[in-house]
């Protein structure tokens, strides 16, 4: 007979019903593939506002973790859904990925991979989305504002002013608020989120192919550009996706594949909107990294309760 430490145990390692599911789902998408699995998933729609909720440095421990005693020689799917995040700890998790994979990683995108999410799809050979499926802009963010916005803001307020120097009025209290090295912050940050994402095409989605560079450069314009793609929440279908030049294969073109794929997804958001959690890491065997979020509870007493040493 089992002791009760033993069966504490097992239930850790089976986890709640959400957990079992969720690798149920894993394995079965990784019959389907022959490939390892990796899911990478964050609860922002469910739980927003959440510190941690984007992508940060935090993440690689999540993706060690997993990756622990994976056969590398099968390659790497990664199921990505994220809002995206800090483009350091991006660039820091795709070098990490392709030290571990080289270039064969493919992106699942079920749902949404966007900003950060969208340049670490880029970093793949291979991106899968479905008709449902969006990327988004990688414009990126410097305090919360949108680099491009601002450079493009300064850009006009320069115009404006030496066309017509009344316009000092309008423009000095809308320029007053942002600080005087914000600037050349915002051309560093869409410099960097640029130079990076092309060169992971580059190396890895246009390898060896010719006119990779020019390639390369245009699709990062497509999906650098703020004046192109006019917002940073900008949703991208798949077939924009294909039309700017990514390597975009479509989900239902496989019906095993789309079957397998969606499963995981609906667990993932599940466990996202039934459980503390908000991100989760997890492989094909059941090796997970998993924040949950801090509840704190504090409970008064019930209406006509007494309280000890007080009054009802």
């Amino acid at each position: 007979m089992p002791s009760w430490h033993s069966l504490l145990n097992e239930s850790r390692i089976r986890g709640s019903t959400y957990d079992i599911l969720r690798r149920e789902y894993l394995r079965k998408l990784n019959r389907v593939t022959k490939r390892n699995i990796i899911a990478y998933y964050s609860g922002w729609l469910q739980k927003p506002g959440l510190a941690g909720i984007h992508v940060n440095d935090a993440d690689k421990n999540g993706f060690m973790t997993v990756i622990h005693k994976l056969d590398r020689s099968k390659g790497l799917d990664l199921i990505l859904h994220t809002p995206g995040g800090d483009t350091a700890a991006t660039e820091s998790l795709v070098d990490y990925l392709r030290s571990m994979f080289e270039t064969d990683i493919r992106v699942i995108v079920p749902q949404l991979a966007m900003s950060a999410g969208t340049m670490i799809a880029c970093a793949a050979k291979e991106i899968v989305m479905g008709s449902h499926s969006s990327l988004g802009p990688i414009d990126p963010q410097y305090n919360g504002r949108p680099a491009h916005g601002v450079l493009e803001e300064f850009s006009r307020a320069f115009e404006e002013m030496k066309a017509d120097q009344s316009k000092a009025f309008v423009w000095q209290p809308i320029l007053q608020k942002y600080n005087p090295t914000l600037v050349g912050e915002c051309e560093k940050a869409v410099a960097w989120s640029n130079e990076m994402s092309v060169e992971w095409l580059i190396s890895g989605m246009f390898k060896g192919e010719i006119g990779a560079t020019k390639k390369a450069k245009e699709v990062v314009k497509e999906l650098g550009d703020h004046a192109v793609t006019k917002s940073h929440a900008r949703h991208l279908s798949l077939k924009r996706c294909q039309e700017i030049g990514l390597k975009v294969a479509a989900l239902e073109d496989d019906q095993p594949l789309q079957e397998a794929v969606l499963s995981v997804h609906h667990a993932f958001v599940l466990t996202l909107s039934q459980t503390a959690a908000f991100k989760i890491v997890e492989n094909h065997k059941g090796i997970a990294m998993i924040s949950v979020a801090q509840q704190v509870m504090i409970q008064g007493p019930m209406q006509g309760q007494q309280i000890p040493g007080g009054q009802e």
